[in-house]
C-alpha cells in the first residue's frame, strides 16, 4: 500500500539562518573533531588577515582562556556597526547572524580575501555556546552578546576610545554539545599563526595560553616574509647558496588596479628530497597545488635547462634535466594573492584559476632567469647539483627496472620472503612489515592467510633522508617493499596499483623498534607520500605486558593500563606479569590474539596533519645536522616517561 499521501509539503524542512549550521556543522567547518574545533579560530583570524592584506591591520592576538574560550583581537577598521539598510539591523549583527554576509562579494570592502564564502564569523557564532563581539570605531566601543547564535541584546555603546583607535575583538566559547571535545591545542594554533605571519610580512601575530600554571605566549613577526619562511624551513638543512632567491610580480586590471600578485622565495640545500614546495593562495595552504604550482614547476624546469644549455653546462648531446632533477634539494614558497580565487570545494586545497598559471610562469621565466644571469657562481652551483641528480636518476632508473612487477599475475616477481595472502581485492588485504625473522615466523604462523600478508625485514632499513635514489633502490629491504606494494616509486609511482590497503608497521616496543618504525615512515613520507595522505599506513600496537592470575588473562599496552588493571583486580594474591621485550617473545597464537586479530587489535593510522611540521621533524631526526637533533631531544626528553634501553 502506498504511503505517498503522508509525504507532503509539511515534511519539507527549511532551515532558517544559523540553524542550518547547527544541524550540519560538517558542511561548514569540515568536521566536529579537533580539526573542526580549531577551524573556528582560523575563520576569525582569516577576517583579521583580510584586514591586514588591505593594509588596515598590523597586530592580531589570539588568547585561549582557562575555560577554553578564545578571544581573537585585531587593530583593523572594526566591523561596521551602522544600520544595514536591507535588513534594518546593525551591520555587526548581520555579519554575525546571516550566512554569506560580508564585505567580500563585490563592493569595495576587500580586494583580496581568504574567507570567500562570507560564512566565517557567523558560523563561529552558530557553533558557540556564547559569543561576545567588541568593536572600536569612531571613538566609541560597541558590544553585542550572543548565545548559540542568537543575539541577547542590541548593539550598544559601552564606552569611549581615541578616534584613531579601531579594531574588532571576538570572544567565543565553543558549544560542547556539537564538538567531540573543546580543548584547544596551543601548539597547533601557534604553528598556523607562524605560517600566517610569514605570509604577511610586517604583521605581528601573538598567541597566548592562560590555561596552565604559567602563562604561555608566542609572538610572530617577520619583516622578511616568505624569505624568512624558507630560511626557517631550511634551518636543519645545509643550503648550497647563502640567501634565498626572491622575486615577485603583479598583474593590473583594465583600470590599472592590481588584481593579482605572486611572490616566490626558493633556496637549494644539499638534501636529496624534492617535495618541499609549499603553495598558498590568499594565505590558504593549497596542499593539493593547482595552477600556481603547475606554473612554477614548468617555468622552473624550462629556465634551468635554458641556462644550462646557454652556458654549456649541459652538452648538446645530453638529455634535458627533468623536473625531479631540478627540484631535488629545493625548498620553495609560492604565494599568490588574487581578487577572485576559485578553490576546489570548501576545503580550499587546490587552486583552480587558470589565469594564474601564466602569471606565475612569466614571473619565474623573467625574474629567475635574471637572477641566474646576475649570479653566475650560484647558478653554476645549482646546475651542478641538478646534473648530479640527473646522473643519480639514471642509475636509479636502471635499479628501478629490477623492482618492477611485470604483471599483476606474475607472482614470481614478488620478493621470496613475502608470505602473500590469497585475497585479490586490495581493499580487503593488509601487509605486515615485521622486524626480524623470529617475529616474522610467528606472524606467518599466527596470521589469517586469506587477507594478511607478512614481509619480514632484516635489520634496519636505509635512512633515505641521507641517501640518493640509486642507492635507495639497491637496498634489499626497500626493494622488497616496493615490489610487494606494487605501486612503483618516483616517476613510476601509481597509487591505483596498491596491492594492500593496510600497510602495517609491526615493530618491537623498544628503542630499536621505534627507530625502525621512524626509518619506515621516513621512506614512506619522502618517496610514497600518497600512502600516508590517503590513510593506507598503520602502526601496530603490540602489548607490553601480559597479566595473569588463575583463569584471568589480560594484555595491556602501557604502564598506565598495567597499574589501572592491577588496581582493579587487586594485588593480593600477586598476579603474574610478563613483560614482552619483543614480538619474537610471543607465540603465534598470542601475536594473533593481541596484535593481528581485527576483532581485538589496536592499530594507529598514520595521518599527515601538517606537512611543514612533518618535513621539519623528519629532517631534524634523520638528517645530517647533529645540533638540531640534540636540541630536539633536549626539548622533548621530558615527554619520555618510560625509556627501555
Amino acid at each position: 500500500m502506498s504511503n505517498n499521501h503522508e509525504y507532503d509539503a509539511s515534511q519539507i524542512q527549511v532551515l532558517e539562518g544559523l540553524e542550518a549550521v547547527r544541524k550540519r556543522p560538517g558542511m561548514y567547518i569540515g568536521s566536529t573533531d579537533l580539526r573542526g574545533l580549531h577551524h573556528l579560530v582560523t575563520e576569525l583570524v582569516d577576517n583579521s588577515i583580510d584586514e591586514a592584506m588591505g593594509g588596515y591591520c598590523t597586530h592580531i592576538s589570539i588568547t585561549i582562556h582557562p575555560d577554553n574560550s578564545v578571544t581573537v583581537t585585531d587593530d583593523g577598521r572594526g566591523i561596521p556597526v551602522d544600520l544595514h539598510e536591507k535588513t534594518g539591523k546593525s551591520a555587526l549583527e548581520v555579519a554575525l547572524t546571516i550566512l554569506h554576509a560580508g564585505g567580500k562579494f563585490g563592493g569595495n570592502g576587500y580586494k583580496v580575501s581568504g574567507g570567500l564564502h562570507g560564512v566565517g564569523v557567523s558560523v563561529v557564532n552558530a557553533l558557540s555556546e556564547k559569543l561576545t563581539a567588541l568593536v572600536k570605531r569612531d571613538g566609541k566601543v560597541y558590544k553585542q552578546e550572543y548565545c548559540f547564535g542568537d543575539p541577547q541584546c542590541d548593539v550598544t555603546v559601552i564606552g569611549k576610545c581615541p578616534e584613531d583607535e579601531t579594531g574588532t575583538s571576538i570572544t567565543f566559547l565553543p558549544d560542547a554539545s556539537i564538538f567531540d571535545e573543546v580543548n584547544f591545542d596551543f601548539r597547533l594554533i601557534a604553528t598556523r599563526m607562524r605560517e600566517l605571519a610569514f605570509l604577511n610580512k610586517g604583521v605581528r601575530i601573538t598567541v597566548i595560553d592562560e590555561r596552565g600554571e604559567e602563562r604561555e605566549e608566542q609572538s610572530f613577526y617577520y619583516e622578511g616574509g616568505i624569505v624568512e619562511f624558507v630560511q626557517y624551513l631550511n634551518k636543519s638543512k645545509s643550503p648550497i647558496h647563502p640567501e634565498p632567491i626572491y622575486f615577485c610580480s603583479n598583474r593590473l586590471d583594465e583600470q590599472g588596479n592590481q588584481d593579482a600578485f605572486v611572490e616566490i622565495a626558493m633556496q637549494y640545500s644539499d638534501s636529496y628530497t624534492y617535495d618541499s614546495i609549499y603553495t598558498y593562495a590568499n594565505n590558504i595552504s593549497t596542499i593539493e597545488g593547482g595552477s600556481h604550482m603547475v606554473g612554477f614547476k614548468s617555468a622552473l624546469t624550462r629556465v634551468v635547462n635554458d641556462y644550462a644549455r646557454k652556458f654549456n653546462l649541459l652538452k648538446p648531446q645530453d638529455p634535458p634535466l627533468t623536473g625531479d632533477d631540478i627540484r631535488e634539494g629545493l625548498t620553495a614558497i609560492v604565494s599568490v594573492k588574487l581578487v577572485d580565487p576559485q578553490f576546489e570545494g570548501q576545503t580550499k586545497t587546490k587552486l583552480g584559476n587558470a589565469d594564474i598559471r601564466p602569471l606565475v610562469e612569466s614571473a619565474v621565466s623573467t625574474k629567475l632567469a635574471e637572477y641566474l644571469e646576475e649570479n653566475p657562481a650560484t647558478a653554476r652551483t645549482i646546475i651542478e647539483k641538478c646534473i648530479l641528480a640527473a646522473r643519480a636518476r639514471d642509475a636509479a632508473r636502471k635499479a628501478r627496472e629490477l623492482t618492477r612487477r611485470k604483471t599483476a599475475l606474475d607472482s614470481t616477481s614478488l620478493p621470496g620472503k613475502l608470505a602473500d595472502c590469497s585475497e585479490k581485492d586490495p581493499s580487503l588485504c593488509e601487509i605486515y612489515l615485521v622486524e626480524g625473522d623470529s617475529a616474522g615466523g610467528s606472524a606467518k604462523q599466527g596470521r589469517n592467510p586469506k587477507f594478511q600478508a607478512i614481509l619480514p625485514l632484516r635489520g634496519k632499513i636505509l635512512n633515505v633522508e641521507k641517501t640518493r635514489m640509486d642507492k635507495i633502490l639497491a637496498n634489499n629491504e626497500i626493494k622488497a617493499m616496493i615490489t610487494a606494494f606494487g605501486v612503483g616509486i618516483g616517476e613510476d609511482f601509481d597509487i591505483s596499483k596498491l596491492r594492500y590497503h593496510k600497510i602495517v608497521c609491526m615493530t618491537d616496543a623498544d628503542v630499536d623498534g621505534s627507530h625502525i618504525r621512524v626509518l619506515l615512515l621516513t621512506f614512506f613520507y619522502r618517496f610514497m607520500r600518497p600512502l600516508i595522505e590517503q590513510g593506507f599506513v598503520y602502526i601496530a600496537q603490540p602489548p607490553l605486558y601480559k597479566i595473569s592470575r588463575g583463569k584471568f588473562v589480560k594484555y595491556v599496552y602501557s604502564d598506565d593500563q598495567l597499574n589501572q588493571t592491577l588496581n582493579e583486580i587487586g594485588r593480593d594474591p600477586k598476579p603474574t606479569i610478563n613483560r614482552f621485550k619483543g614480538l619474537g617473545e610471543m607465540n603465534p597464537e598470542q601475536l594473533w590474539e593481541t596484535t593481528m586479530d581485527p576483532e581485538n587489535r589496536v592499530m594507529l593510522r598514520v595521518t599527515l596533519e601538517d606537512a611543514i611540521r612533518a618535513d621539519e621533524i623528519f629532517t631534524i631526526l634523520m638528517g645530517d645536522k647533529v645540533e638540531p637533533r640534540r636540541e630536539f631531544i633536549e626539548q622533548n626528553s621530558k615527554l619520555v616517561t618510560d625509556l627501555d634501553i
